[in-house]
This record gives C-alpha cells, structure tokens and sequence, in this order.
C-alpha cells in the first residue's frame, strides 16, 4: 500500500529548479503517485495522469453531489452525464452518438445507466429505424436546469474566483481532448499486442 506522501517526490534545497515551490526547506519536484512511471523520457506525463485521476475522482463526487443538491435521485456519474447529454440541445440521442460523445466502449454500462434514468423518468426510450434512441422529459429537463442553477452558485462562482482566464480553460480542454486520442490509440496499440 502506498503512502500518503508517495505522490510528492522531494529532493534537498537546491536540488531542483529555483522556480520549483519550496516546503518546509525541500524543492518539490513533480507531483505524481508512481515515481516508477515518472522515471521515463516524459515524466510530465506522469505528473499530468495524477492530476487526471483527482480530478477525475473529485468531478465525479461532485456532479453525483449537485444532482443530489438540485432534488435529483441518486446516481452514478455515468447516469448524470448522460442525462446532460441526452438533455442537450432537446433533441433524441441514439445510444450510438452517447458512447460516441462520452467516448463510452461498454455500451452495456451506457445502457444501463439509460435504463435507471428511465426508471426515474427523466429520460424515454424509444426506436429510430433499428437504433434505440433517448430524449429528455419534462422532469429530466427540469433536473438538468436546477442543476446548472446549484452550479452555478456553487462551482462556477468558486471557479471564477481563482482568476483562471477562461480562454486558458479552453486551451487546456483542447489538450486533455488530444491527449485522450493519445490514451485511445495507446489503448489500441496495446490491445493488438
């Protein structure tokens, strides 16, 4: 098991770059959880999938906490996202354009989570042509406004307050979207082997 301090590589007072934030007298090096990956020819990479996996872990218990917030049931994280998606731009979705968008390979978890947002009634199902499709209801649509209300007052606000410029955001969205092909084609690679 690791330690709590296994994703902070720490080297003696002048062992590392002066830009590097000091604490407690030592340079901090790159934040990572597995100095064995960090130990290659990119370890920016490594330092950039520990980032992904918090905030991966903290936006998932965050949108599962704000639909709880705006009087949704409770979900998992899948199930919010594809009552956004679904809910975007009122118009039906095919379970083909949702794991497309949510890049999701198991359609069966994309199914099932349509299943129980059906159960709840924010979502319907029904057929075009050959493909199963999915639309928002009324309720659905509701939820999805009142979610964005609580998000706004409580992510968005805090968010703007940390003087992030937006255009910067969106720059580092359009990374994380490449660097996902990256992961997809490695994902590939890898299964071929």
């Amino acid at each position: 098991m690791a330690s709590r301090h296994d994703d902070v590589a720490l080297t003696p007072q002048g062992g590392a770059q002066e830009d590097t934030p000091q604490a407690g007298g030592f340079d901090v090096g790159p934040v990572v959880s597995s100095a064995h990956l960090a130990n290659s020819s990119l370890p920016a990479l490594s330092e950039v999938e520990f980032a992904l996996t918090m905030s991966n872990h903290a936006f998932q218990r965050w949108i599962i906490r704000c639909m709880s917030a705006a009087g949704g049931p409770a979900m998992s994280p899948l199930e919010v996202l594809i009552l956004h998606l679904v809910n975007h731009r009122e118009r039906p979705k095919t379970l083909a354009d949702i794991c497309l968008v949510l890049n999701i390979e198991d359609t069966h978890l994309a199914n099932y989570a349509i299943r129980k947002l059906a159960e709840h009634k924010l979502v319907t199902q029904g057929r075009k042509g050959k493909e199963k499709t999915v639309a928002v209801t009324e309720a659905g649509a509701a939820l999805c406004a009142r979610y964005g209300e609580v998000r706004e007052a409580l992510l968005v606000r805090t968010a703007r307050q940390l003087g992030i410029d937006a255009a910067e955001m969106s720059r580092l969205a359009a990374l994380l979207r490449m660097l996902s092909g990256s992961y997809d084609q490695a994902a590939r690679a890898a299964a071929a082997q």
